[in-house]
């Protein structure tokens, strides 16, 4: 993998990972365009999933240090770890898939780009779904219930297939269910920071122990995490506010032409 390839994987990575549009059904789409080889993927995908963790923690940081400030420093139960508890409830449909169906998950990825095509029409379909229904249903919206929070985790644990984009499917859930809007990205991109943790660090167990090879440059590696970092501190402020102002139907427009060309040219 070249530096200029990498550079534009990884900002790839970095505004799909928050865009509604598939950061899994984009990297596909790059990758089989630019022809990079396959072994290079995990290290890679390593690199550009820690950038965009670090980007999240660097946009929502003061709510993230609220959260842990109110989890760890008071004895009592408080809305911090109400909202945690939350985010753990959300994290179980993904935590089952992952701890038992990681190989199956896996073996929907490198297939072509007619599946990739087929989920992102449904991305541009529930994007367009929550835009329209949330409209005519006229309310404020409340706060994340753990109702809710389980439902997000169940749209996040289909949302692995690549195409579907997950914080598009978790955000249009949110919404449908009628959380606020202003709360529903910040807990899209809170819920997700451990999960990927965990994906990063099975990943590096598979390259410790050799069932992965490690096949691509260093110059490369910097390149992508700086694109993907840079590019999605950008993407995560930027999706925040596309979300309070209800816009989710130009990303369900992108969604619904990418898919069609993914499935034309797969």
């Amino acid at each position: 993998m070249d530096w200029w390839e990498a550079l534009i994987l990884g900002i790839i990575q970095g505004l799909t990972e928050f865009l509604p549009v598939s950061s899994s059904g984009h990297l596909e789409i790059g990758q089989a365009l630019l022809g990079t080889a396959s072994e290079e993927n995990l290290t890679f995908a390593i690199v550009v999933h820690t950038a965009t963790v670090l980007s999240t923690l660097v946009i929502l940081w003061k709510e993230v240090a609220q959260l842990f400030k109110g989890t760890f420093t008071v004895k009592q139960w408080n809305n911090e770890k109400n909202y945690v508890a939350k985010i753990a409830v959300s994290m179980i449909p993904v935590f089952i898939v992952g701890m038992f169906f990681k190989d199956q998950v896996e073996a929907f990825f490198g297939n072509g780009l007619t599946l990739v095509g087929i989920c992102l029409l449904i991305t541009a379909l529930l994007l367009w779904l929550s835009e329209f229904l949330t409209k005519r249903m006229h309310t404020q919206g409340h706060q994340v219930t753990y109702r809710d929070a389980f439902i997000i985790g169940c749209a996040q644990m289909i949302a692995v297939l690549p195409g579907l984009s997950r914080s598009g499917t978790t955000i249009a859930t949110g919404l449908l269910c009628g959380v606020k809007k202003e709360e529903v990205a910040k807990f899209s991109f809170l819920m997700v920071l451990i999960p990927i943790l965990g994906e990063v660090f099975l990943n590096v167990l598979d390259l410790l122990q050799g069932e992965a090879t490690m096949n691509i440059g260093l110059v490369p590696i910097v390149v992508g995490f700086i694109g993907a970092f840079v590019t999605g501190c950008l993407a995560c402020r930027f999706m925040i506010d596309i979300v309070r102002r209800q816009k989710l139907i130009y990303f369900a427009i992108y969604c619904a032409i990418v898919g069609i060309v993914a499935i034309c040219i797969g």
